[in-house]
């Protein structure tokens, strides 16, 4: 199933991502896989399982939570994000930090690496589901990502359960992602913010 991009279209892409469907979204960087986390323990969100058999990836690699505000990651981890890197979101930056105790997240993982997206439309799509989505780039693991819509459709169609057609994302450049720490943070990957 295909929509556009479309303020029209938001409440049926959250339907679907709500009865634990998987989307192919376009984000403020590349086209994304996307799944509601699971907050709750609904066995209807298992849709990082899903997204990893659609990509054929290692099960064990963590996927990227994207949020609608900046302050919701303080839902999930206790470690203040420095002034000087929290200034970037809404955009294109991931940051991982530890996550909190009595976060609903803290049986899954340690640490979640964490983006608010630039993106207004998806922005309100994450909203409306009421938790993060999970986000990894459109492609078969160890292929290149995919930046074309026509070919992201003909790949994917079948296997997700919604694509929505923001048209070409040609040159688009991942996020940049860091890893905070103690002393400071380390950039893993240089892309769209320069930090």
């Amino acid at each position: 199933m295909t929509f556009s991009k479309s303020d029209e279209n938001i409440d049926k892409i959250v339907e679907i991502l709500k009865s634990g469907g998987v989307a192919v979204v376009p984000t403020d960087t590349v086209y994304g896989f996307s799944g509601i986390v699971d907050l709750t323990g609904n066995p209807a969100y298992k849709t990082d399982g899903k997204i990893r058999r659609i990509k054929g990836r290692d099960e064990n690699k963590p996927l990227i939570q994207l949020i609608s505000k900046p302050e919701e990651v303080y839902l999930y981890s206790a470690v203040k994000i420095p002034e000087n890197i929290i200034k970037y979101w809404p955009g294109p930056l991931t940051v991982i930090v530890p996550v909190k105790e009595d976060s609903p997240l803290a049986d899954k993982c340690p640490t979640v690496a964490f983006r608010c997206p630039g993106d207004k439309w998806l922005r309100t799509v994450i909203e409306k589901c009421g938790a993060p989505l999970y986000s990894t780039s459109v492609n078969r693991s160890g292929s290149p990502v995919l930046e074309a819509f026509d070919e992201i459709e003909s790949e994917f169609g079948n296997e997700a359960d919604v694509v929505v057609d923001d048209g070409d994302k040609k040159g688009s450049l991942p996020s940049t992602l860091i890893l905070l720490e103690e002393n400071g943070f380390k950039i893993l990957r240089q892309g769209a913010v320069k930090i």
